[in-house]
C-alpha cells in the first residue's frame, strides 16, 4: 500500500487529514515535533481509525534526521506539509524562528523529497498570502490578487509557494498543489 508523509499531522487539520487518508486505505508517516500538537492525538487517530499512524517526533527543519527517516521509509509517494509555526501574532514578535522553520522546513523537505524521488507534493498554504483584500474580491478566493503580506508568517507562506513554482519548473517530475 502506498504510504504518505504527513508534516504537522498530529495538529488539527493534519490529524484530520491523517484520519482521512488511513480511512482511505493509506499508510501514513506523521513528521511532528509536537510544537503546536500533543502526542495523545495519536490515540485519537487509533480510536477512530482502528490502527495507529507511523510517528517521528522531529522537526522537518533538521536535514540530517530528515534523510535518515526517510532511508527507513521507501514506500513514501506523496508528501502533505503542514508543519509550520503559525500565529501571525508571534511571527511579528520571533520574525527569524518563523523564516527559519517554516522557510527552511519546505526548502529540506523539497531537498529530500528529490534525494528519494517522491514526486508529489500538497502544500498547506494560508489565505494570509493574499494581504489585506479588496472589497472587489470579499470573501477572498483563490482569484483574488496576492498581496504584500502583512506579517512574517504570511511572508513566509508567499515565500514558499515561490519555491515551490520555482521548483516545479526546474523539476518537471514534481507535482505540486499548493
Amino acid at each position: 500500500m502506498a504510504r504518505i508523509l504527513v508534516t504537522g499531522g498530529t495538529g488539527y487539520i493534519g490529524s484530520h487529514t491523517v484520519v482521512e487518508l488511513m480511512q482511505s486505505g493509506f499508510e501514513v508517516l506523521i513528521v511532528d515535533n509536537l510544537s503546536n500538537s500533543n502526542i495523545q492525538v495519536l490515540d485519537g487517530i487509533e480510536k477512530i481509525v482502528g490502527r495507529r499512524p507511523d510517528f517521528a517526533q522531529l522537526n522537518v527543519a533538521d536535514l540530517p534526521k530528515m534523510r535518515e527517516l526517510l532511508e527507513k521509509y521507501t514506500d513514501i509517494v506523496a508528501v502533505i506539509h503542514f508543519a509550520a509555526s503559525k500565529a501571525v501574532g508571534e511571527s511579528v514578535e520571533k520574525p527569524l524562528l518563523y523564516y527559519r522553520n517554516n522557510v527552511l522546513s519546505l526548502v529540506n523537505l523539497l531537498e529530500v523529497m528529490k534525494e528519494r524521488g517522491i514526486t508529489n507534493l500538497v502544500f498547506s498554504s494560508s489565505c494570509t498570502v493574499y494581504g489585506q483584500p479588496s472589497k472587489e474580491h470579499l470573501p477572498v478566493d483563490e482569484t483574488a490578487p496576492i498581496q504584500p503580506a502583512l506579517s512574517p508568517y504570511g511572508n513566509t507562506k508567499q515565500i514558499n509557494e515561490e519555491i515551490i513554482r520555482d521548483e516545479a519548473h526546474a523539476d518537471s517530475s514534481l507535482n505540486a498543489i499548493i
